[in-house]
């Protein structure tokens, strides 16, 4: 690694996290939020006739214990100095060993969920801490505010607020670059565009249930993925929208965000 990249190196630190209150959330959509976006959006149609929404359903209740979330994904230059101490391998999409120039806090992405736990290990054995990735259900309570909201600022689509194919940017953004217009009502940054977010969940049929496997820790199969990225429209930036990948996979429009216990 050259002179230039050390130079850029930081150190592990905690990040900013957002504490979500124990509480009764409301998660997936419901047949009234299914019929506005077929009268609003002209991909909601085919949507709707082909049963796509079908793995959001059926809403319902989820008491859900305290947590805290990270107020933004983990970047490019957090996750170099994991890459410089440990030798492990860099993104795809890096150039060499490292990420491009000026893209220090842009989320890291091409990372695959064994890199994230790998990132994980390090990073908690530096701080002492027990950092993880969020649920699913968490991932989606934090982004929605303890509402039914289709994304983090309300029920209508705004590409103002986030980046999503339609704001054109053709890559990701810098984190907090919409904040605080695309926040979560509690304050978390990005939750819907810029990257994908890994939880760890496997994708299961709703009611979500953690006590039924889904949330085995050695559990196999695809993984939950969350929040739509710059690559994909904002039909799949909605804060309900679910999609999965094993493990193993990696995209240039995939990354993830850390998560605790209280």
């Amino acid at each position: 690694m050259t002179p230039k990249s050390t130079a850029k190196l930081e150190k592990a630190k905690h990040p900013d996290m957002v504490k979500i209150p124990e509480g009764d959330y409301i998660i997936g959509i419901s047949d009234d939020q299914i019929n506005h976006l077929v009268r609003t959006e002209i991909w909601a149609t085919e949507w709707y006739e082909r049963d796509m929404f079908m793995s959001e359903q059926p809403q319902h209740t989820f008491h859900l214990k305290a947590f805290e979330i990270a107020k933004s994904p983990v970047t490019n230059a957090a996750y170099y100095a994991f890459i410089w101490e440990t030798g492990y391998r860099v993104p795809k999409d890096w150039i060499g060993f490292h990420y491009p120039d000026g893209q220090d806090s842009h989320p890291v992405a091409g990372v695959s969920k064994v890199d994230c736990i790998a990132y994980l290990e390090w990073f908690n054995q530096h701080l002492h801490a027990d950092y993880r990735l969020p649920s699913e259900a968490e991932w989606e309570c934090a982004a929605r505010g303890g509402d039914t909201r289709l994304y983090p600022w309300g029920e209508d689509f705004d590409p103002w607020r986030c980046n999503t194919v339609e704001s054109g940017k053709r890559g990701t953004t810098n984190v907090g670059e919409y904040s605080p217009s695309g926040d979560s009502p509690f304050g978390v940054m990005d939750m819907a565009g810029n990257v994908w977010e890994w939880t760890c969940s496997l994708l299961q049929p709703y009611p979500y249930d953690p006590g039924d496997g889904r949330e085995d820790l050695k559990g196999r199969g695809k993984f939950v993925i969350r929040g739509g990225s710059w690559y994909y429209s904002h039909k799949l930036a909605r804060a309900t929208t679910r999609e999965s990948a094993l493990d193993n996979f990696t995209s240039p429009a995939l990354g993830f965000r850390l998560a605790k216990n209280i």
